[in-house]
């Protein structure tokens, strides 16, 4: 009885471990953008739970937002990117921001990102 063998070649299994590498790769530059933004929702959302954060001047929103940032070691959000504007007696507090990461040679990643509360109200995700 004649036996065959079966399975992956050593140049297959190189090709696989290629593609599964690159893909690793893509994974490790892209998690550090998300994570901070993530830090930014969840600073959004601290901020949102403040008692009086409605009445609070917007000069003093922005710290307490920044603070928030600075603990979880975003680098990404500046000043500029932050947008308040008064809607009844809360704020509503807009981070808009984009990441740009070198991947590979000339190719970037660019990642935009959106965040969007309402301060002092009942402190649901703007829509």
């Amino acid at each position: 009885m004649k036996q065959t063998q079966k399975g992956m070649t050593l140049l297959g299994f190189l090709i696989v471990l290629a593609v599964v590498g690159f893909f690793a790769y893509v994974a490790m530059r892209l998690f550090p953008m998300y994570s901070e933004y993530y830090s930014v929702r969840a600073a959004l959302k601290g901020l949102s739970q403040e008692a009086d954060i409605g009445s609070q001047d917007p000069a003093r929103i922005q710290d307490l937002f920044f603070r928030r940032l600075y603990i979880s070691y975003s680098e990404n959000v500046k000043k500029e990117h932050v947008k308040l504007k008064r809607v009844g007696n809360a704020w509503q507090m807009d981070v808009r921001y984009e990441v740009r990461r070198p991947l590979v040679g000339n190719l970037d990643v660019v990642g935009r990102f959106e965040a969007s509360r309402l301060l002092g109200g009942n402190g649901r995700d703007a829509e």
